[in-house]
């Protein structure tokens, strides 16, 4: 259960990513049409959308030439009971909560981490 927390907290930790959830809450959508409200290549979108599978929140599927994303609203459901579990706090609202992360755990440079680890070697 930790693992598909993860996996789900970390795709929804992207502004991106929670915005293509939104779209798909609407109706299942090409890949192509996914992409067009983003100022990003198409294989940036096909990233985040990789992402976004491999935490089973959306399924992707092969219908003739396009490939079409579909919301997969169940896998919601464990992290939601786990946010659940804190009752007394009032629903959470992800963006502020993202807003909280960034404030508490200051951002390390991707290099500065990879420094990091292979000091630890």
């Amino acid at each position: 259960m930790t693992a598909s927390l993860d996996a789900i907290f970390a795709a929804l930790a992207d502004p991106t990513r929670r915005a293509i959830l939104a779209m798909l809450l609407e109706d299942d959508m090409a890949v192509t049409d996914v992409a067009d409200p983003f100022d990003m290549s198409l294989a940036a979108i096909s990233k985040h959308l990789g992402v976004l599978e491999r935490a089973g929140l959306i399924a992707q599927e092969k219908r003739g030439r396009l490939k079409w994303c579909k919301l997969e609203p169940r896998a919601l459901k464990t992290p939601s009971v786990w946010m659940q579990g804190f009752g007394q706090f009032e629903p959470v609202n992800l963006d502020d909560f993202e807003r909280f992360l960034a404030a508490e755990i200051p951002m390390v440079p991707s290099d500065a981490a990879e420094e990091g680890a292979e000091e630890k070697m």
